[in-house]
């Protein structure tokens, strides 16, 4: 009898764990969509040409049939957290997602420099405007939007400045990288030093670097630009929110539209992924060019 009972007993617990897992809720960003048999999600390897070379890339692509929006993120320096949870989230949301490393980096050939960021950015944007590849990957090229981590928010405020057929730009925890070129050589060397995890240069050239040409292209200089599309502008707890709250006071006086958000967690977003991906993934939805 006693083996009965507890028999009974672990078929009544199974029923109320199964019952419990049905009725509880997650955000539609953890549920995975219906598969679509016909027109599965996939990921495709990318050769993106840039500067000469063919620079590595990766999409998540949508299921279902026809062309879908997309979303490219460009990773930081030197690119340790590349938001690949991010680009998950923003595909199950039936949003296409591209990442890529810029030359010189994670295996891209070439020699890294900092110049060069902004170009392969644009340069993977203006690849999948091909009508060719648009057409290859289900990728609507009037729907893309450019999204940017760190020292690729910087990135991404450059080149969407200039690109107002983007319908929309990201900037999480950018760094402004001008303000870099201010440090004492031997600073920036050593924060280089700190940086150059794949990147094919030297700690002594990206000082240099940041104390030339980088140093002429701060975030400011991009708000009259980004006035002319949607802009969210995502900051965190690691000293660089001063900077990002100026460029979103200053693309407002501009005339533009931008969103922003808080939150108290590291540069890296380490304990806020969820609520990052849902950040992006609501705005994005929201983006009246998505439609």
């Amino acid at each position: 009898m006693a083996i009965r009972g507890q028999i009974v007993f672990s078929m009544i617990a199974a029923a109320l764990i199964a019952s419990a897992c049905q009725t509880a809720t997650l955000p539609a960003m953890l549920v995975d969509p219906p598969r679509d048999a016909a027109h599965p999600a996939r990921m495709e390897v990318l050769h993106i040409p840039s500067g000469g070379v063919e620079i590595n890339g990766v999409a998540y692509l949508a299921s279902g049939d026809g062309t879908h929006p997309t979303l490219i993120i460009a990773h930081g320096w030197p690119g340790n957290e590349k938001n690949l949870d991010l680009a998950q989230a923003v595909r199950r949301a039936g949003w296409n997602a591209v990442t890529f490393n810029y030359r010189g980096s994670w295996g891209s050939p070439g020699e890294f420099h900092f110049a060069q960021v902004p170009e392969d950015a644009a340069a993977v944007i203006a690849w999948l405007r091909r009508p060719e590849v648009a057409a290859k990957y289900g990728i609507d090229p009037a729907k893309i939007a450019l999204a940017g981590h760190s020292m690729g928010g910087w990135a991404t405020a450059q080149v969407a400045s200039k690109d107002p057929a983007l319908i929309g730009a990201v900037l999480i925890s950018a760094a402004d990288m001008a303000r870099l070129g201010d440090m004492p050589r031997a600073a920036a060397i050593g924060a280089a030093s700190g940086n150059a995890e794949t990147l094919v240069t030297t700690p002594e050239k990206m000082a240099d670097e940041l104390a030339a040409v980088v140093k002429t292209l701060p975030l400011k200089l991009t708000a009259d630009g980004l006035a002319k599309l949607p802009v969210l502008i995502l900051s965190s707890d690691d000293g660089l929110a001063a900077g990002t709250d100026a460029l979103a006071a200053a693309i407002r006086q501009a005339g533009g539209k931008v969103e922003t958000a808080h939150e108290a967690t590291d540069h890296s977003w380490s304990d806020r992924r969820i609520r990052l991906a849902g950040l992006v993934i609501d705005w994005l939805k929201a983006l009246p060019g998505a439609k």
